[in-house]
């Protein structure tokens, strides 16, 4: 059962409907006296539900669980509808999109996994039903004439299209598309490849057109 740290909660009026301690909840069945003793060392029940707001876990309710969970959706979903494009259009798909799409492959919310990480999956698992890819990316790379002609060799295998190509003296001025996965590495290597003398600038975040996508 899903639960949640209630370890900082003062106002236990707040906090519980009852001050009555139970041994099981949906039957109804009140703990005895006895065992009020043994596992709290006594038998006033506001000061075992004090000891089990500051030690113990509070259950949260199938509503609010519920409520959870259609929340963490709702974000996977949109996360996805920001980073993603229909590869064909280059059009974002709408959010109501890729929930419908979601549910069609069965997808379960992981309520321990961040909506970010878990968005991730959902882009991986929608690949075999609809039409969908990540945004690409908008970068310009300037290499300096000591490396210039190298590098650029390493460079194209990493990029999805070159969009402008300037050679002035020696020195290389490029304008790329890329998936966002590969940022860090071209980044890294422009960094290390020109001792620190090159360059990576980011144009844009995403490459898309506008308006949305639909499914059909």
């Amino acid at each position: 059962m899903e639960t949640r740290s209630v370890s900082n909660e003062k106002d236990i009026n707040e906090v519980l409907q009852t001050q009555q301690v139970f041994t099981n909840v949906s039957k109804g069945q009140v703990a005895k006296r006895e065992d009020l003793i043994q596992a709290f060392g006594t038998d006033d029940e506001k000061e075992c539900c004090l000891k089990i707001l500051a030690k113990g876990e509070l259950q949260v309710s199938e509503k609010e669980r519920s409520q959870q969970f259609e929340s963490m959706y709702r974000d996977i979903a949109t996360t996805v509808s920001n980073k993603c494009v229909n590869p064909e259009t280059k059009r974002p798909y709408p959010v109501g999109v890729i929930e419908s799409a979601m549910k069609e492959i069965h997808f379960a919310v992981k309520p321990n996994k961040s909506t970010k990480m878990q968005a991730l999956e959902v882009i991986k698992l929608l690949k075999a039903s609809i039409a969908i890819e990540r945004a690409e990316m908008r970068i310009r790379i300037i290499l300096p004439k000591d490396c210039a002609k190298k590098t650029r060799e390493k460079v194209v295998t990493l990029v999805s299209n070159i969009e402008k190509e300037e050679w002035l003296l020696g020195q290389l001025d490029m304008e790329c598309l890329i998936d966002p996965g590969v940022y860090r590495v071209i980044n890294e290597m422009i960094s290390s490849e020109s001792k620190g003398k090159g360059n990576v600038e980011l144009l844009s975040l995403k490459e898309i057109t506008e308006g949305e996508e639909t499914v059909k």
